[in-house]
C-alpha cells in the first residue's frame, strides 16, 4: 500500500516527532508507514486522516 503522509504532513507544518506525539505512536512508525514499510492499523489510518483533515483513501491507495 502507497500512500501521500510525508507530502501531506510537510504541507501541514508537522515534523515526524510533532506527528508521532498527537496520534500516540513512535517516530519510527511515522517514518516506516511514510517509507512504505508499515501499513497502520484501521485505527490509526483514520487518526492519521482525522489530523490531515482528509479522506482515509485520500492518503492511502493500493498499487496496480
Amino acid at each position: 500500500m502507497k500512500n501521500v503522509i510525508k507530502q501531506l504532513r510537510k504541507a501541514a507544518g508537522y515534523r515526524q516527532e510533532d506527528m508521532a506525539n498527537i496520534l500516540g505512536v513512535s517516530r519510527q512508525t511515522i517514518i516506516a508507514i511514510e517509507n512504505d514499510k508499515y501499513n497502520p492499523t484501521l485505527e490509526l489510518a483514520m487518526k492519521i486522516g482525522k489530523l490531515l483533515n482528509r479522506h482515509v483513501d485520500d492518503i492511502f491507495f493500493l498499487e496496480d
